[in-house]
Formats: structure tokens, C-alpha cells, sequence
């Protein structure tokens, strides 16, 4: 059976980034749960494939994995199964960002296996006809993430606004109850604010978090503007 998680939602991805390794991955996990109490906000987190069992064993806000492949148990070396990152402690998994694309039968067939096991799968969208297709698979939650945004600090619900509200129509036309997500340039409550306004249920984000000289501090700002629509 697959879980379910509160909405609207940030999600961190921790990436490969310094500060969302190892120990730190556990403290920023642990500062994410604090700030989700604390604002009464849905907050879940992304780290690496190392992190995830640490990560989980400390936190009991969502964990999700960065990639699964869409494989089962055999040979298949330096490939992501779906078991292992449930196992480890995740309740989910993205598929498909922008910096791990892979081909569309494989985003069929790994939402299809994550689905078997009980993860939550986001699938990453870069355009509203790729949302269009992608939605065809009935991922969980879509986000749509125009790459040449990310990590810019320039917010994808100002710069292509038209981006979010296009895939919002065409995801919806395909299945209404999959959840839209939306990332890329956000860094601030303000981004978040502005992207739950154009009709999305939360955001994607990474660096903005992360790479924070305050990270609690960026949580916090992003997390009350859940409440400000």
C-alpha cells in the first residue's frame, strides 16, 4: 500500500552537495523535521543512496530516494533497486530529474516498479508536453523543473509562469488526482508562495536550502509561506 504524504510539500533534494553529505545529511534532516513541527508545515527530504538509512533511522518526516532503476533483484550492478531505498527507510523515490534523465519506457517502468514495492514516485517534467506524456505513466506527483532554471535563483514561477500553468492543465486532463509539484530557480517563501498561487501543491528544492548560510533560517521562510496563498 502506498503512503501518503500532507500537501502542500516541500521536498529538499540534498543532491551531492557538501552540506547535504554524510553527517551533515542527517543534521539538515534533522533541522528540516525540526522546522516542519515547528511551522505545522509538510516537509520531506531527498539525500544521497548513503545517506538514506542514517537519514531515516533519525528523522520521522519523509525520506525520499534521488533515482530508482527500473530493475529487479539480479545482476545488475551499480543500478538503484526499488527494495533496497524501501528497505533503507525511504517512502518514496524522484524519478527523472533533470540531472538524472532517463528514457520514457524507463520512467514507465520504474514508476511501475516503485509502485509495486509502496514507494511514492515523483517524476520530473522539464515542459508541458513532457508533462503531458509523463503523466500517462500515473506517477504520484509530477513537478515540472525547466532545466536551464535550476539552481539560478531565478524562479520558474516568474520567469515561465506559462510553463507551470500549461503542464497544470495538461497533467490534469490526463488524471486529475496526480499531485503537481513545481522547481527549479526557487529560493525563497516568496518563490514557494508565488507557485502554490499558479495552482501547484509544493515545491522541489535543492540549493536554496542546502547551500544556505542558514539553513534553518531558508526552511523556515519557505515553510510559512505554505500558509500565505
Amino acid at each position: 500500500m502506498i503512503l501518503t504524504v500532507k500537501t502542500p510539500i516541500i521536498i529538499v533534494n540534498f543532491k551531492t552537495y557538501e552540506k547535504g553529505t554524510g553527517k551533515a545529511a542527517v543534521r539538515l534532516a534533522e533541522i528540516a523535521e525540526e522546522v516542519s513541527k515547528e511551522i505545522g508545515a509538510s516537509v520531506a527530504v531527498a539525500p544521497q543512496f548513503t545517506d538514506i538509512e542514517r537519514v531515516a533511522r533519525k528523522v520521522s518526516i519523509p525520506v525520499f530516494a534521488q533515482h530508482v532503476d527500473p530493475i529487479s533483484f539480479g545482476s545488475n550492478t551499480g543500478h538503484v533497486l526499488a527494495q533496497a531505498v524501501k528497505e533503507a527507510g525511504a517512502i518514496g523515490t524522484i524519478i527523472n530529474h533533470s540531472e538524472r534523465q532517463i528514457k520514457p519506457a524507463d520512467i514507465e517502468a520504474a514508476v511501475k516498479k516503485a509502485r509495486e514495492v509502496g514507494l511514492i514516485t515523483v517524476v520530473c517534467a522539464d515542459t508541458a508536453e513532457t508533462s503531458k506524456k509523463l503523466a500517462e505513466f500515473n506517477p504520484d506527483f509530477l513537478a515540472i523543473e525547466p532545466p536551464e532554471l535550476i539552481g539560478t535563483g531565478i524562479p520558474v514561477s516568474k520567469a515561465k509562469p506559462e510553463v507551470v500553468t500549461d503542464s497544470l492543465e495538461a497533467v490534469k486532463k490526463i488524471n486529475p488526482k496526480i499531485t503537481v509539484l513545481c522547481g527549479a530557480g526557487i529560493t525563497v517563501g516568496e518563490d514557494y508562495a508565488a507557485t502554490l498561487k499558479l495552482g501547484t501543491e509544493g515545491v522541489i528544492i535543492a540549493s536554496g536550502v542546502v547551500k544556505a548560510k542558514d539553513q534553518r533560517a531558508a526552511l523556515i521562510d519557505l515553510a510559512k509561506a505554505a500558509h500565505v496563498k
